[in-house]
């Protein structure tokens, strides 16, 4: 399957565009490459582009006082990636985004986003409820932070998402449930599923 295949494939698992819409939004994305820890947005600018990963994996990161970071979100195949609050508003990030592998995707700008949005209806409301279905997974996500036990975030992204033990490096997973190291390398030992 070639690469903009794929692309047309996830949009239209996720919202029923018609042919020419589909043709359309398919059409503004241009590949692109970076290796391994690569910075893609820092904090402070503003993103300028919309990534579909085809392979690699990355995360967005805040750095808070004390040089202290914590993981927001991961990202990889197949997913869409980019510091979405900061795309959609055109302001600047308060995050990193960077790749944790070297990644491979195809990427849209905003501008051109957001002339197809213009042009099309339809793309401008599947935008608006894939927005929809992020902000409820960061409802829930501030719900586990706030609420959960550290084996409660633990098995909660073990029953969500059990392959990033595998492909994720534990010290940023440990940083995603909010947890120290000592204790998820506890959880990662006694916690069966």
């Amino acid at each position: 399957m070639t690469d903009t295949e794929q692309l047309r494939t996830f949009i239209s698992s996720a919202f029923p565009l018609k042919g020419e819409e589909l043709d359309a939004l398919t059409a503004i994305w241009q590949p692109f490459e970076c290796k391994r820890k690569t910075i893609l947005t820092a904090a402070g600018e503003t993103e300028r582009h919309l990534y579909f990963v085809l392979e690699g994996v990355q995360r967005a990161f805040y750095i808070g006082g004390e040089k202290r970071e914590a993981t927001i979100v991961f990202m990889y195949p197949p997913s869409f990636s980019g510091v979405a609050d900061s795309f959609l508003t055109q302001t600047p990030s308060l995050y990193f985004l960077e790749t944790l592998t070297g990644s491979r995707f195809l990427r849209t700008t905003y501008k051109q986003v957001d002339e197809l949005c213009d042009q099309y209806p339809n793309i401008q409301k599947m935008i608006l409820k894939l927005t929809a279905f992020v902000l409820k997974g960061v409802l829930e996500r501030q719900i586990e932070l706030q609420c959960f036990s550290a084996e409660e975030k633990f098995r909660t992204l073990l029953n969500r998402s059990p392959h990033v033990l595998q492909i994720i490096p534990h010290k940023y997973l440990a940083s995603y449930l909010g947890l120290d190291a000592t204790t998820f390398s506890k959880l990662l030992g006694s916690v069966r599923l």
